[in-house]
């Protein structure tokens, strides 16, 4: 009696503990789709910034883009803890104060549209 029981108790362990699993990385893609429509929304600023405008126009629109994967930035890293394999989007977002935004983007658009899309693994 005590095998059943204690067969019994590893099975739902081992069951719940694949539901916990598949829990985080749900929630693994929903922030890291979050943290991309920031990205999106920087990228836009970005070319906007490189149009014809004035340098103080660009300069604003380009801190302002900044300004947007920097409120990426918790969603990736949300996205990280929840599913490692998001990583590399939190890993390309902490670069942006050091890396210009014209090097990161195709980085950075490749990642979102692994979140966006149907089958979102890395």
């Amino acid at each position: 009696m005590a095998r059943l029981v204690t067969g019994g108790l590893l099975a739902a362990l081992a069951v719940s503990g694949l539901l916990l699993s598949g829990c985080g990385v749900g929630a693994g893609v929903a922030n890291a789709r979050q943290a991309c429509t920031f990205v999106h929304h920087a990228l836009a600023l970005e070319r906007a910034s490189s149009r014809s405008l004035t340098i103080a126009q660009s300069r604003a629109l380009a801190a302002q883009a900044l300004a947007e994967l920097l409120h990426a930035e918790p969603f990736a890293a949300a996205a990280t803890s929840a599913d490692g394999s998001w990583n590399p989007l939190q890993t390309t977002l902490q670069e942006a104060n050091r890396v210009p935004l014209r090097f990161e983007a195709p980085a950075l658009l490749r990642l979102c549209q692994v979140a966006d899309s149907s089958s979102p693994y890395l």
